[in-house]
């Protein structure tokens, strides 16, 4: 009865389930040409300004960044991130909150239908006039996001491996400003009653920063899409914890339209006050409390533990050294777990 129950669900689910896939995958193929054109051709052309200005790379990045810039600093991975590495621009990909934001709608949209909306439709009655265990549908659900998460987490995967395919490996273009800045010399030779026009070729303009070194130019261009295969544990926890805590919520409650309103209210409230923990120290205590602090994919992209050190709480030293992806799947099984203890203790409410 629970395999006929899955199949069902998946069965319900399975256009809601391709087309989030498909929007994941082309975002990750969208952020890559991102990527190539900002170190293709915006970067050398920020080098070469800030080059004739006596300045650094560096320099004209603080300047980008500085007041309003510096929360689209933070929301893209903070001081961690290198703006001229390919594999740490391409690793916002996986926190960018519109990536969150689709994340969080189908975990949210999926748990809270699952018991509340059941209740609401007036369908509750029946399914459990079945030879079907309360505890058994809760386990249903589970089994749905078993099979859910893990096509999820592989569709960025190969939005990756496609974005290096049909784009190319990243290399340094002139832009057209700099090419307009260093046109053909042109010379008038006149003999006589003759004249003459000749270009003389010049080198092409030096589009690298000032004693950077062609190894150094393929080392921060280099893409390896395998290496985001690290973050996909982390991508799965988020889904898995929000996933729990509003079937928690679904469990719960009766209409499905208000375990959606809570729920999404949940978890916007915790992602903004992680974003301004991280631009405010005087509210970065909050921040652990949030299930967003706790994921960490992009440090595992390049090569990261993504440890949680609870300084926040412990004047700015480390407390523990923990995966912040335990966090996650813990809250995830904590929220299954309440929802199975609320969902097996409730009364089901006569449909309306």
């Amino acid at each position: 009865m629970t395999a006929t129950l899955v199949r069902k669900l998946l069965r319900d689910i399975r256009v809601g389930l391709a087309v989030v896939a498909l929007l994941l995958g082309a975002f990750q193929v969208l952020w890559y040409k991102v990527v190539d054109r900002i170190l293709g051709e915006l970067s050398p052309f920020f080098t070469q300004l800030a080059t004739a200005g006596g300045l650094t790379r560096q320099d004209v990045e603080n300047q980008v960044f500085n007041g309003p810039g510096k929360i689209v600093r933070t929301i893209i991975g903070g001081e961690e991130v290198s703006m001229d590495r390919a594999m740490d621009l391409l690793s916002v990909g996986y926190v960018h909150p519109l990536i969150q934001t689709i994340l969080c709608i189908w975990a949210v949209g999926r748990a809270a239908g699952a018991i509340a909306g059941e209740i609401d439709r007036g369908t509750m009655e029946l399914l459990l006039a079945q030879p079907l265990a309360r505890f058994r549908l809760i386990a249903a659900h589970l089994c749905v996001d078993l099979v859910t998460i893990p096509i999820l987490c592989l569709s960025l995967w190969t939005g990756n491996y496609l974005g290096a395919e049909l784009i190319g490996p990243i290399k340094l273009r002139p832009t057209a400003e700099l090419i307009k800045r260093n046109p053909l010399p042109d010379y008038r030779i006149e003999v006589g009653l003759w004249s003459f026009r000749v270009g003389v070729p010049v080198k092409a303009p030096d589009i690298r920063s000032p004693a950077e070194s062609d190894e150094r130019v393929r080392d921060r261009l280099a893409v390896e899409p395998a290496q985001f295969g690290r973050a996909l544990p982390a991508i799965a926890g988020l889904l898995f914890a929000i996933s729990g805590l509003t079937l928690w919520l679904s469990a719960s409650g009766r209409f499905r339209w208000r375990v959606l309103g809570l729920a999404v209210f949940v978890m916007l409230l915790q992602f903004l006050v992680n974003v301004i923990g991280q631009l405010d120290d005087s509210f970065s205590w909050m921040r652990p409390l949030t299930i967003f602090y706790y994921f960490r994919p992009q440090e595992m992209v390049l090569g990261k533990a993504g440890l949680i050190t609870l300084r926040e709480w412990y004047g700015g030293q480390s407390l523990v050294e923990i995966p912040g992806i335990i966090v996650l799947y813990v809250a995830g099984t904590v929220g299954y777990l309440m929802a199975l203890i609320t969902f097996t203790r409730r009364d089901i409410p006569a449909p309306l």
